[in-house]
C-alpha cells in the first residue's frame, strides 16, 4: 500500500508517484546501486577489450554473447517467473552475476585476463539475466497499483539510466587512478544492494498450482501474444529499436578514439552525456503515463530518433556529436518506457512473466544481432556506415506503421 494518497497530484508528485510505495522504493534503490556498478564494469570492459584487440568487431562479439543467452533462454525464464517465487529467481540471478564479476576482478588483478575470459563470463552473466530479467520486470508492477504502472516503468528506466550517468564518470576516474580492476571489484560489491532489497521487500508473487508443463506454458504465452495483435506488434517494434539504435552505444569507444581523438576519460564523458539524456527522457516518460494515443506517439518518436541517429553517425564535431547523442538517448528512453508500459498494461497477472519474456526475447534479440552486424560493418566499412544502416531500417519501419495505421498506432 502507498504511504499516502493524493487525489490530484501535481507535476512533481505525478513524476515520482510510484515512490509512494515502500517495496518499490527498496527495489528501485537496490537496482540503481547495482546498475551503477554494472555500467562501471561495462565502460571499463569495453575500453579494455578495445585495447587488447584493437578491433571493433570484438566489441560487437562481446555484445552478441552477452545478449544471446537471453534470446535463447528468455521464454524459459518467463515461464519460470510464472511458476516459482520471483524473489528466489532474482536471488539466483544476482548471486551468479556477483560471482562472475568477482572472478573477472581476480583475473585482471592477476594480470592474466585474456579475450576468451570476457567471452565466457559475459555469456554466464547473460544466462543469469535470462532468468532474472523476466522475474524483475514481472515483479515490479506488483509493487504498485495498476494506475501507477506506467509511472513505475518510467521510474525504473530512470534508475537504470541514472546509473548510466554515474557509472561511466566513476569508471573514468577510477580507471585513471586505480585501473580497470577496481571497476570490476566495485561492480561485484554492488550486487549486495540488490540482495538486501530482495530480503527486505514484503510483497511477492507466489504461483498457483499448474497442471500445464513448462512447454505448454510457453506455448500458451505465445498464443496469448499472438491473439492480442498489439502485443506482438510492440514486440516487433522492440526488436527493430534495439537492433537499429543500441549499436550506437557499442560503437562509442570507436567514435571517442578514432573520430573525436579522445582517451578513456573522454569516452566516459560521452557515456555520461548519453546517460544524462536517458535520465531526461525517463523523467519525461514518467509524466506520460496518463497520456492518450501513446502508441501513435511512440511511432512518431521513432521517426525522430532515426533522423537524430543518422545525423550523429555523420557528425565529426565533438560538441555537435554530444548534443545529438544526448537527444538520441532522450528519444530512445521515451520510446523504451512508452512501449514497455503498453506491454505491461496489455497483459494479465498470471501471464505477465511469459508476456514480458516474449517482449524481452524480441527486444533483447535485437541487441546481439544489431551489435554483431554493426561491429562487422564498422570493421569492414566504417562506424558511421553501420549506424546509418540502422537509422534507415528504424525510420522505414516507423513510417510503414504510420502510413498503414497498424493496430499499435491506435493504442
Amino acid at each position: 500500500m502507498p504511504d499516502s494518497d493524493a487525489s490530484r497530484p501535481g507535476v512533481f508528485l505525478r513524476t515520482f508517484q510510484a515512490f509512494r510505495y515502500r517495496d518499490y522504493r527498496l527495489m528501485w534503490t537496490g537496482a540503481c546501486t547495482s546498475a551503477v556498478g554494472t555500467w562501471m564494469q561495462t565502460t571499463a570492459q569495453s575500453w579494455l577489450v578495445l585495447t587488447l584487440t584493437n578491433s571493433p568487431f570484438y566489441l560487437g562479439l562481446i555484445g552478441f554473447l552477452a545478449q544471446m543467452p537471453i534470446v535463447l533462454l528468455s521464454l524459459l525464464g518467463g515461464a519460470a517467473a510464472d511458476r516459482v517465487d520471483r524473489r528466489k529467481l532474482l536471488l539466483f540471478s544476482t548471486y551468479t552475476q556477483m560471482f562472475s564479476a568477482f572472478i573477472l576482478t581476480l583475473l585482471v588483478f592477476a594480470g592474466v585476463v585474456q579475450l576468451w575470459h570476457f567471452l565466457v563470463l559475459v555469456t554466464v552473466v547473460g544466462t543469469a539475466q535470462a532468468f532474472g530479467a523476466p522475474a524483475f520486470a514481472a515483479l515490479m508492477p506488483g509493487l504498485v497499483k495498476r494506475r501507477d504502472m506506467a509511472n513505475a516503468v518510467a521510474l525504473n528506466s530512470i534508475q537504470f539510466n541514472l546509473a548510466l550517468v554515474i557509472g561511466p564518470v566513476l569508471a573514468g576516474l577510477i580507471m585513471t587512478s586505480y585501473g580497470a580492476v577496481a571497476c570490476f571489484g566495485l561492480n561485484s560489491l554492488s550486487f549486495v544492494a540488490v540482495i538486501c532489497s530482495l530480503y527486505l521487500v514484503k510483497s511477492s508473487w507466489l504461483p498457483v498450482a499448474r497442471k500445464e508443463t513448462v512447454w505448454e506454458g510457453i506455448r500458451n504465452g505465445l498464443r496469448f501474444v499472438r491473439v492480442r495483435k498489439s502485443l506482438w506488434q510492440l514486440s516487433l517494434l522492440g526488436f527493430v529499436l534495439t537492433f537499429s539504435a543500441l549499436p550506437m552505444t557499442m560503437l562509442l569507444p570507436v567514435y571517442a578514439r578514432d573520430i573525436y581523438g579522445l582517451g578513456p576519460e573522454g569516452y566516459a564523458g560521452m557515456m555520461t552525456c548519453s546517460g544524462v539524456g536517458a535520465v531526461v527522457g525517463a523523467l519525461i516518460s514518467a509524466n506520460l503515463g496518463w497520456m492518450s494515443h501513446r502508441g501513435r506517439f511512440s511511432i512518431q518518436v521513432q521517426v525522430v530518433l532515426a533522423l537524430l541517429l543518422a545525423l550523429f553517425a555523420v557528425s565529426t564535431n565533438l560538441y555537435i556529436g554530444l548534443l545529438l547523442l544526448f537527444l538520441c538517448r532522450v528519444c530512445l528512453m521515451v520510446l523504451f518506457a512508452s512501449v514497455m508500459s503498453l506491454v505491461q498494461e496489455g497483459t494479465t497477472e498470471e501471464m505477465r512473466g511469459r508476456v514480458v519474456s516474449i517482449f524481452n526475447l524480441a527486444m533483447r534479440g535485437g541487441m546481439p544481432l544489431g551489435n554483431l552486424v554493426a561491429g562487422f560493418l564498422a570493421s569492414r566499412i566504417s562506424a558511421p556506415f553501420a549506424l546509418l544502416v540502422g537509422s534507415a531500417l528504424m525510420g522505414g519501419v516507423a513510417l510503414y506503421c504510420l502510413f498503414l495505421r497498424v493496430r499499435v498506432t491506435r493504442l
